[in-house]
């Protein structure tokens, strides 16, 4: 008979071999999704792929068309949503102990963290491209910054919180009327943690595809007029890898070796960032 400590000690060795058998198998399959990506992708990485739009099958062209349309969209979509998120995740750190607000905000706001992306797609084709009767960059850039402001309210939230109340109570003493407490103490305490948030909305913006298949569509040119159809790097790669061509194959695996490589710098930064926060 094993003693109630053997038998505890057996059960966290136990544990602890099942757990790093887990971790090894979710590492080995995400390096081998990372090695075929990069065996992949890498070959069809050239000059072209940042001076040419996307090409007709049996042609040789690149993605600058794509990456153009996926920058303005991801840029005007987290410059709509950033501030949107900030001022909420504010309200709910600084102003939102008591009543009733607060709680449907966090409850609402976990709700959009948690939805598919598609939802908030139909979303934006009903309230805005079925109204102006198009797609166009503008529809894409809502649909994302909608994405957008769940992460950045949670983060900010999450770092207001983390600041002392003995920061706020010293600027109250000396008179500083409560705004100035949370612009001038409490957001530059928590600027990096909040600056980490951004980076991780902007992060899961860059692969999502449903939304901008419903908002944006896509552009086989290169084009900067935000109020028409707006080619994206998501929605190309997605058509490009359904086809039957090989080139564009090639192209498809180039542009998402691009998508992850931006994802996996911002993903970095944010770690960065953070790190030097705590």
């Amino acid at each position: 008979m094993f003693s109630p400590y053997a038998k505890r000690l057996l059960l966290n060795r136990t544990n602890l071999v099942i757990s790093g058998i887990a971790m090894l198998i979710g590492l080995m399959a995400l390096g081998w999704i990372l090695w075929t990506l990069v065996d992949f992708g890498f070959h069809g990485l050239h000059v072209k792929l940042f001076t040419e739009s996307t090409p007709p099958p049996g042609s040789d062209g690149g993605l600058v068309n794509a990456i153009a349309g996926s920058l303005m969209m991801s840029f005007v979509g987290t410059l709509i949503g950033t501030p949107v998120g900030i001022m909420a995740g504010t309200y709910l750190a600084e102003f939102g102990q008591r009543g009733w607000l607060a709680p449907i905000t966090r409850f609402l706001n976990d709700i959009l963290l948690s939805a598919p992306s598609i939802i908030v797609g139909l979303f934006i084709y009903e309230i805005y491209v079925m109204r102006v009767h198009h797609f166009s960059g503008w529809a894409g850039s809502f649909a994302l910054s909608l994405l957008v402001i769940p992460v950045v309210v949670r983060t900010t939230e999450d770092m207001l919180r983390l600041i002392p109340d003995t920061l706020r109570e010293a600027a109250a003493a000396l008179g500083a009327p409560r705004w100035m407490v949370v612009t001038m103490i409490t957001w530059r305490a928590a600027r990096a943690g909040m600056i980490t948030g951004i980076l991780l909305a902007i992060a899961r913006i860059s692969g999502e595809t449903a939304p901008l298949l419903f908002t944006a569509l896509n552009n086989q040119f290169y084009s900067n007029n935000m109020n028409a159809p707006m080619a994206n790097l998501p929605v190309v790669i997605f058509q490009m890898a359904m086809s039957p061509y090989d080139d564009w194959h090639n192209l498809a695996w180039a542009g998402a070796l691009l998508t992850t490589s931006l994802v996996l710098i911002l993903s970095i930064s944010a770690r960065i960032l953070f790190k030097k926060e705590q």
